[in-house]
C-alpha cells in the first residue's frame, strides 16, 4: 500500500490504507501479540469498496489525473514487457538524437514490428532526459525513418502514445516542428503495411497524432486524447488555467467518449484503481488487443491498408450532424 502515490480525490482510500498500515505495524511492534486481524480485514474490505466506489464515477478531470500519474507504466515498461529483442535506432540522420521518442524493432509473439513510443520517463532524471515525452522535430524525424524501414521492409508497426504534446521550445520551432509533424502523420497514413495505436496515457495535440494516425488506434480506460490539454482550453477560453476542470468536461477527452465518437476503435480495460495498480495485468489486457488487431490487419493487402486509414480518418465527424 505505502508504494501507491494518491491522487486528491483517492483521499478516502488513503486515509483507510493508512490505518491499515498503522494496525499493521502495532501488530509487528516489539510488544507484538496484538491481535488486529479482524480489524484490519474490515478496513480492507471498506478500501477496496471505497475504490470501486470512486472510480465507477471519474469525471473527466479526474481522468485526466490518472493518465498522468506519476506512477502510471510507460512506454518503456510496455516495450519490456511486450517485446522481445528490442533494438533501438537512434537520431534523424539530420541534426541529433531525441530521447522524447523511442523507436526500432522487435518481435511480438515471434514476429518481426516496428516500435515507436513517446517516453515520459518514471523519475525526476528520467523525465529531464526523455524531455517529459515532449518530442522535437528530430524525434519525429526518427520516427518517420523507422516507419520508411518498416514500409519497406513489410513490417507492421505498433506506436505507444504518452505525450502532453510536441516540445514548443524555440529551437525546435526553428527546426521546423511544424513541417516535422505533419511528415510524420503523413507517413502514417502513407504506410502500406499495418499500424496500430495506443493511448497509453496521455495524447496530446499535433505531437500525439504525429505516431496516432492508424488503421486502429485504442486507448486505455483511463487515458485521455485531446487537440490541447485542459489547462490550455481554460486559458484560451476563459483566461483562467483554474477551470481546467470545466475544459476536460467539455473538450470529450476521455476514451468513453472518443468511442462513442468514433475516433478510437477499442478501450483497453485498465485494473481497478488504475494501471499503476497492476501492471502485469494492463500488459496482458494490451498483449490481447494488439493480437488481435495485427491479426485482422493481416488479411489486407498494403493499398487496401492505406485505403481504409485513409477512410477512417475522413469519416470522423461525418455523422455528428
Amino acid at each position: 500500500m505505502s508504494m501507491y502515490s494518491y491522487l486528491d480525490f483517492e483521499k478516502p482510500i488513503a486515509d483507510l490504507d493508512g490505518q491499515i498500515m498503522e494496525l499493521k505495524k502495532l501488530s509487528e511492534g516489539e510488544n507484538g501479540g496484538v491481535d488486529v486481524a479482524e480489524e484490519v480485514a474490515r478496513l480492507e474490505k471498506r478500501s477496496a469498496e471505497a475504490l470501486v466506489e470512486v472510480y465507477k464515477k471519474l469525471t473527466p478531470w479526474q481522468k485526466a489525473q490518472v493518465a498522468r500519474h506519476p506512477d502510471r507504466p510507460h512506454c518503456q515498461h510496455y516495450v519490456d514487457a511486450l517485446f522481445t529483442e528490442f533494438t533501438a535506432l537512434a537520431g534523424d540522420r539530420n541534426f541529433a538524437e531525441d530521447l522524447a521518442i523511442i523507436a526500432g524493432f522487435a518481435r511480438f509473439e515471434g514476429n518481426p514490428v516496428a516500435v515507436i513510443g513517446q517516453e515520459k520517463g518514471s523519475d525526476t532524471q528520467a523525465r529531464l532526459k526523455h524531455n517529459f515525452g515532449m518530442a522535437r522535430p528530430e524525434g519525429y524525424r526518427k520516427a518517420v525513418r523507422v516507419m520508411e524501414l518498416a514500409n519497406r521492409f513489410g513490417i507492421p508497426v505498433v506506436t505507444l502514445v504518452d505525450t502532453a504534446g510536441a516540445y514548443p521550445g524555440i529551437g525546435a520551432e526553428e527546426r521546423g516542428q511544424a513541417e516535422a509533424i505533419a511528415r510524420s502523420t503523413e507517413m502514417c497514413l502513407n504506410l502500406e503495411v499495418p499500424i496500430v495505436s495506443i493511448v497509453v496515457g496521455e495524447g496530446g495535440s499535433g505531437g500525439a497524432i504525429a505516431i496516432a494516425t492508424a488503421n486502429h488506434v485504442y486507448m486505455l480506460e483511463h487515458a485521455i486524447y485531446s487537440v490541447i490539454s485542459p489547462e490550455g482550453c481554460a486559458s484560451i477560453l476563459w483566461r483562467d488555467a483554474a477551470r481546467a476542470k470545466d475544459a476536460a468536461t467539455a473538450m470529450k477527452i476521455t476514451a468513453q467518449d472518443l468511442l462513442a465518437l468514433k475516433v478510437i476503435d477499442g478501450i483497453i480495460e485498465e485494473p481497478l484503481g488504475g494501471a499503476h495498480r497492476d501492471r502485469a495485468a494492463v500488459m496482458a489486457s494490451a498483449r490481447k488487443t494488439l493480437t488481435d488487431a495485427l491479426g485482422d490487419l493481416s488479411a489486407l493487402d498494403g493499398p487496401a491498408l492505406k485505403h481504409a486509414r485513409r477512410e477512417k480518418f475522413l469519416a470522423i465527424g461525418r455523422d455528428l450532424g
